[in-house]
């Protein structure tokens, strides 16, 4: 990992990939990489459930309110929300979320990727690159991988991560208009005593 930071705005430079954060100037590209991979991605994508008094207009933010929303979470040091560049294109996004210190030093991470950009690993070495990042420059103690279990694809990026199946959680997450069950995967940092 080179030319990090724990400063917001992140940038996170590998041989293979940037991460950094979106910015409004990347709506063009986020939108057509998103449009190109809606079918692709909707098995896996969370959704917003439906509650008492929210009614059926409860939508995910704009662009402009989400790149805004990921900026003030990596101010804060909350969350940290990367778009994966590989040669000058939006493949994907990592986002480290639930970053919390004190006794727990844990966080979580979720991704991912262009269906063009499958399958060439390199979700693997920028959850590799997030976990290295988490543990040398945050110093977390605990970081998570939720998975459906269905999610063979997401499953492997897990375990080649480095990532052990710690067991499952029924309806952990509203995703594609259900609560789904997940299988849990965990890395522990062992330098932190």
């Amino acid at each position: 990992m080179a030319n990090s930071s724990t400063q917001w705005p992140l940038v996170i430079k590998t041989e293979r990939f940037t991460l950094r954060p979106l910015r409004l100037r990347d709506k063009a590209q986020w939108d057509r990489v998103r449009a190109d991979n809606h079918e692709w991605l909707t098995p896996w994508e969370a959704t917003l459930p439906r509650i008492h008094g929210e009614g059926a207009t409860q939508r995910f933010p704009s662009f402009f309110a989400m790149v805004a929303n990921h900026n003030r979470e990596g101010k804060s040091g909350r969350s940290l929300s990367m778009a994966i560049w590989h040669e000058n294109k939006i493949i994907g996004q990592i986002t480290m979320g639930g970053i919390i210190y004190g006794a727990l030093r844990g966080a979580h991470i979720g991704y991912w990727v262009d269906k063009r950009y499958a399958n060439l690993g390199i979700i693997t070495q920028a959850v590799k690159t997030m976990t290295e990042y988490a543990f040398t420059v945050l110093e977390l103690h605990r970081i998570e991988i939720n998975v459906r279990p269905e999610n063979i694809a997401s499953r492997r990026v897990a375990e080649k991560a480095g990532y052990v199946f710690e067991g499952e959680r029924p309806r952990f997450l509203h995703i594609d208009g259900q609560w789904r069950d997940h299988l849990s995967f965990v890395k522990e940092n062992t330098n932190i005593f």
